[in-house]
């Protein structure tokens, strides 16, 4: 996807051949900066502090992270003990372990001397799966942007989407953003209800950002407004992403999600959740297993802006001396999501459908 017309990923090779680029989420939208990393440590920081987010986007810097780890000891312990490292970063997005198990077994069969070459290849490769699986996401969901545009006898298609599942949230396309960008790059008039999303405000401070810079047509929306534009048919379609789906088709997501497809059920509005193969967790049986990861209360207690100066800096929106909770995401039931979208195509969110998509997955599902 393009900023001010440059073609960017989210994570890139340096030009150094020891190092990998990212663009720092935590200072967009008014600052986009990017960081370089040398280190193992510096990829779980970036991953831990947000600086990259997103389920795809995190597996394919915590695949970098270990290439990085390995170019400095590419001995067994230390392959053992940076995937430890790397995989506590963050608990509920399913992509972070799934990507790091595709390292080790590319690597640990390889000999220590050819295993950072090894660990470069394969973290490569997945970064490059990603793309071309979030475009398929988008080539499999524009038919029901389309469908929709067709009713509406060229009146825009109204998309709500939760949190940032755009191409900030993966190496490129994005996957529920990526059926809304090719929508929109061949002709289809969509117009897209942004959710702030607090506690981080991915929402606004992301989704709109890249959705703008791309030229789609979008509004922000607080948070609790979504319920109340799907009651005056203002809402079409909805699609969100997910950082982890369960084998019986539940849903987990950025927090709020669950409140958007209940409002969703009750205005018959189509709930779709667009996620890669990597995504699905066919060890979780159902939603309940999913861990969910409790943040900073400091997220909910806060807010960093930009003063009319443009100085960045944080905010204190709270009663003083009240705590605060900061569950960083819920599990919404497969009941309530009208269908998945993937690479594969579009199924229904239960078992079944996601082994109509997945058949070779049948025993292995939880």
């Amino acid at each position: 996807m393009k900023i001010d017309g440059k073609a960017f990923r989210t994570i890139w090779p340096g030009d150094d051949g020891a190092s990998v680029v990212i663009i720092d989420q935590t200072k967009l939208p008014h600052r986009f900066e990017t960081v370089t990393i040398g280190t193992v440590e510096a990829a779980a920081h970036a991953i831990l502090t947000m600086q990259v987010r997103g389920a795809p986007l995190i597996g394919a810097t915590a695949a970098y992270g270990l290439w990085l780890a390995l170019r400095r000891d590419a001995s067994d312990e230390a392959l053992a003990a940076a995937i430890q490292f790397l995989a506590k970063q963050r608990p509920t997005a399913v992509n972070l372990r799934w990507a790091l198990e595709e390292m080790r077994q590319a690597v640990a069969p390889l000999a220590p001397e050819v295993r950072a070459a090894g660990a470069f290849a394969k973290a490569s490769a997945i970064a490059d799966d990603d793309v071309e699986t979030c475009r398929l996401i988008g080539v499999n969901g524009v038919p029901l942007i389309r469908a929709l545009a067709e009713r509406k006898a060229g009146k825009p298609v109204n998309i709500l989407t939760h949190c940032n599942a755009g191409w900030l949230a993966c190496v490129d396309w994005g996957t529920a953003t990526s059926p809304i960008y090719q929508a929109h790059d061949a002709g289809i008039p969509v117009h897209v209800w942004v959710d702030e999303t607090r506690p981080r405000n991915q929402g606004a401070a992301l989704t709109a950002f890249e959705l703008g810079r791309h030229g789609v047509p979008h509004t922000i929306i607080v948070d609790n407004a979504g319920g109340h534009l799907m009651q005056h048919g203002e809402v079409d379609l909805c699609i969100v992403g997910t950082d982890r789906v369960a084998a019986n088709g539940d849903v987990a997501n950025k927090i709020g999600t669950y409140l958007k497809a209940l409002a969703a059920h009750d205005t018959g509005v189509p709930f779709y959740v667009a996620l890669p193969y990597s995504t699905i967790d066919w060890t979780v049986a159902s939603g309940r297993d999913i861990p969910i990861e409790e943040r900073s209360a400091d997220e909910v207690l806060r807010m960093y802006g930009q003063h009319t100066d443009g100085s960045i800096a944080a905010f204190s929106i709270a009663a003083s001396g009240s705590p605060a909770a900061n569950p960083a995401f819920d599990v919404t039931p497969a009941r309530l999501v009208t269908g998945f979208i993937t690479e594969r195509g579009v199924a229904s969110a239960d078992r079944k459908g996601l082994l109509s998509l997945y058949p070779e997955r049948g025993e292995s599902a939880a």
